[in-house]
């Protein structure tokens, strides 16, 4: 059923676009910076440190959907035991890390000129920060544990455990009184953000996915690498 998702049928498709990422990607970095730091208009109230949610938010945004994708993949991995969902999560883990730790980085800088703190126990930063520990969790299961069967086990495990948290991220500024606002971009609703962020805010949207999908498909091809070389050495 999952024939065309084995590495090595997709071995040529993943040279094939990381060139065309290549080519594209630092034209639209430099728009997507353009936009942001230049374009926009500063905040009537935050000035130009709102310009920090160009980071901020892609930032979050991907660092949830990989765990939510890797939660997915897990449960795939569970009912149908294909031993390539493993090797994306593995790629994914180090990106979804390295967001979610920028998304808590530039909130805190964020924060301090909007709230007057680096960090207060704010139930979506609360939140953030355990869904930065689950991603420790996941990497520090693929680097000890050896056994794999065991490892597909234990970050399958952690990853579905982890899965619990999103909703909480997501919903925690209408569960609790937070310090943060609710969400002002909702699907099948209109944008409460005017155009002239909105727009740079979907351009870094698309840079950071672009540079997502570069670390991902370079760390997916050392795995089908290092995958290939086990098997020559193992004849």
């Amino acid at each position: 059923m999952f024939n065309f998702l084995l590495p090595s049928r997709i071995y040529l498709l993943i040279e094939k676009t990381l060139k065309f990422i290549n080519s594209v990607f630092f034209p639209i970095l430099l728009i997507g910076l353009t936009f942001a730091l230049v374009i926009s208009p500063p905040d009537y109230i935050q000035g130009d440190s709102v310009r920090i949610m160009y980071l901020h938010v892609p930032s979050a945004w991907i660092g949830l959907a990989c765990f939510a994708s890797m939660a997915f993949l897990s449960i795939l991995n569970f009912i149908f035991k294909t031993k390539n969902f493993f090797l994306i999560n593995k790629s994914l883990a180090p990106i979804g890390l390295l967001f979610t730790c920028l998304a808590i980085i530039t909130g805190s800088l964020w924060g301090k000129p909007t709230w007057g703190a680096f960090w207060v126990w704010d139930a979506r930063l609360t939140s953030m920060m355990v869904l930065m520990f689950f991603y420790f969790f996941l990497i520090l299961s693929f680097k000890f544990i050896k056994d794999q069967d065991k490892l597909v086990k234990v970050s399958s495990l952690i990853t579905i455990l982890g899965s619990i948290n999103l909703p909480i991220i997501k919903f925690s500024v209408d569960w609790w009184t937070t310090l943060h606002q609710p969400a002002s971009i909702s699907l099948g609703k209109s944008s409460k953000i005017d155009p002239s962020m909105l727009y740079p805010l979907i351009l870094m949207l698309l840079v950071f996915l672009l540079f997502s999908a570069l670390i991902f498909l370079m760390k997916y091809k050392t795995e089908i690498i290092r995958i290939k070389k086990k098997r020559i050495k193992s004849l």
